[in-house]
């Protein structure tokens, strides 16, 4: 009996779709999300209009997918302050992290989700949306985790683990503003070292 040979189903894709959703995270992060042209998306990523919208979606959810790979890749510190055994450790973890991925040298200066959408149109507001909502999970997280550090003794009983949480991430998108304006990381540094002077001891 004669066997058929099944057809491939779909076409394989004829790129790498991880690093083109990497170039397409550096073009926001440098030009942010309305500064971003599908030109300059697709010249980067080395592809097509069709094979962008095929892969990842339109413009937003390209977006949204790059916001991801930031959070799992250059913004990866803020995770791993969280695991630190003291608030202050985490305190000082968290900030050196923001330093150090905002001055990073061959990468574009500032935070993709400090800059990336902060003065937008009508057709940003999507993108803006899903940066303000970044912002306060990581606000929250970092309340939880004071909050932590309050019922364990480790912060003093009165320490407000919401209003620490807002002051970290204040001076975090300040250090990021700072570096996108031409602060070196020496500057920056300084900033954050100084913040983490009045950090409250149990």
């Amino acid at each position: 009996m004669e066997t058929r040979k099944r057809a491939p189903i779909g076409r394989p894709r004829g790129f790498d779709a991880d690093e083109a959703l990497e170039q397409a995270m550096r073009v926001f992060w440098e030009q942010g999300y309305e500064g971003a042209g599908l030109t300059d998306l697709t010249g980067a990523m080395g592809i097509t209009r069709t094979s962008m919208y095929a892969a990842f979606g339109n413009k937003e959810e390209l977006f949204r997918k790059a916001l991801e790979r930031y959070t799992e890749g250059p913004a990866s510190y803020a995770a791993r302050a969280l695991r630190e055994p003291t608030a202050r450790q985490v305190a000082t973890a968290f900030l050196d992290g923001s330093v150090r991925a905002t001055t990073r040298p061959g990468c574009p200066s500032g935070c993709l989700g400090v800059q990336g959408a902060l003065a937008v149109g009508d057709p940003g507001r999507n993108a803006r949306d899903a940066l303000v909502a970044w912002r306060n999970d990581a606000v929250l997280v970092l309340r939880d985790r004071f909050q932590r550090a309050v019922d364990e003794g480790d912060l003093p009983p009165d320490a407000d683990s919401g209003l620490l949480a807002r002051y970290l991430m204040t001076v975090a998108n300040g250090i990021a503003v700072q570096a996108a304006g031409g602060a070196t990381r020496d500057d920056v540094q300084q900033v954050a070292d100084m913040a983490l002077h009045s950090w409250p001891s149990a």
